[in-house]
């Protein structure tokens, strides 16, 4: 995913964004730089918006610890770096309160089970599981 040249027509402006977002923490930080964006160049394409959500997403990995996140139309497939989580028994109560809809594999990869035809519906119920996952990691680190 790059940001259009037609939006950023100079490239050393252009790779001077991608060197700020990489250094973007958290989602607060993305909206901003989001914010950033219109006010210099206009209205985001849709490019630059998938842009953004896919860092925000790649940020809540980092906080909840998830390794690789695989996404499909039934839903999501992850796995933790070192098979660890912050917060084990606040992940297994999040596992079962899913029900049917998680499971956890052989492997110790977790299984998600969600209706997500269109990719917008990925990246939003991504961003949706991600959140919870971070807020229960960040309680064990609280506690």
């Amino acid at each position: 995913m790059l940001i259009p040249e037609n939006y950023v027509a100079d490239l050393s402006v252009r790779l001077g964004l991608y060197r700020r977002l990489a250094d973007v923490e958290d989602e607060q930080e993305i909206e901003a730089f989001g914010a950033e964006l219109v006010d210099r160049f206009g209205p985001l394409p849709e490019e630059v918006e998938h842009l953004l959500k896919i860092v925000a997403i790649k940020g809540l990995c980092r906080r909840a610890n998830v390794e690789r996140i695989e996404t499909g139309p039934k839903g999501a497939v992850l796995s933790f770096r070192d098979s660890s989580f912050a917060n084990p028994e606040g992940l297994i109560a999040f596992i079962a309160k899913q029900g049917a809809a998680a499971r956890v594999r052989p492997d110790m990869k977790v299984v998600l089970f969600y209706d997500w035809e269109k990719p917008a519906q990925r990246l939003h119920g991504t961003t949706a599981v991600l959140r919870n996952l971070v807020r229960i990691a960040e309680q064990a680190k609280a506690a």
